[in-house]
Order: C-alpha cells, then structure tokens, then sequence
C-alpha cells in the first residue's frame, strides 16, 4: 500500500490539486476512464464543500488529504477545519422543494460515484469525508 498525504490551503486552486494527485494515483493502479471521471467529480465535491463550507475560504484554515492506494481499491480522506455538520441535517436535493435549488446535490453526487461514504465530525473541529472506490477486475 502507499499513501500520499497532502496539506492544501482553503482556496479553490486546491481542488485542483487534490483532483490531479488522486487521479494520478487511480490511474497507476488500473482505473479505466469513466471511473477516473467519476472519482474526480467526487474529490472536486469534496473539496469544494471541505474549502467553501467547511473552513470557509479562511486563509489560517487547511485542508488535509490523504491518498491511499492498494491493488484492488483507491481510498481518499478529505478532512477540513471547520465547524462540522450533521449529514442527516442537510435537505434532501430530491425533495420536491429542492429540486430547483442551486445548491446541495454534492454528497447525493459523491454517494453515486464511489462504493463506500463516510462523513463524521473529527476533535478539536472539522469534518472528515472518507470515500473508497474499488478496482473492478477484468473477468
């Protein structure tokens, strides 16, 4: 297994980093194209809620990402320094009221592009996403 950790700054230049760092590693261990698609929307979303709502742009803030590849699966940790929230308190995009809304189909887009999904406040503050997405082995 190998692991790359990376400390970005709370600005949207880092989306951009992270995405590149993680696709470069699930392309080394085999990803074919619409999964490295679909793991790069997911780390974007992560990403852009870790910097926009989680720490909320503030420069003293950091983003922590950490890349762990083994043979069959990619698993990727996103943790800001903000205040956290409760997933189970964000509407539900598919609800009538909010289909219309701008905002907050992120964790539903995360949850259909990868196979495992976590979400849980981490101590002093923060909240960490944990996202793993396996290998599909050629038959």
């Amino acid at each position: 297994m190998a692991e790359r950790r990376l400390l970005l700054d709370s600005t949207l230049d880092s989306v951009e980093v992270a995405e590149t760092a993680v696709l470069k590693d699930a392309q080394a261990i085999g990803f074919e194209e619409e999964e490295l698609h679909q793991l790069g929307m997911a780390v974007r979303e992560s990403m852009v809620n870790a910097v926009v709502h989680g720490n909320r742009y503030n420069s003293r803030k950091k983003v922590r990402v950490s890349v762990i590849r083994a043979p069959d699966r990619l698993t990727i940790v996103i943790t800001d320094e903000g205040e956290g929230f409760d997933p189970n308190c964000v509407p539900n995009p598919l609800a009538e009221e909010n289909l219309l809304r701008q905002s907050g189909r992120g964790l539903l887009l995360i949850q259909a592009f990868v196979d495992e999904f976590q979400v849980r406040c981490v101590e002093p503050r923060g909240t960490e996403v944990r996202m793993v997405k396996y290998l599909a082995k050629a038959s």
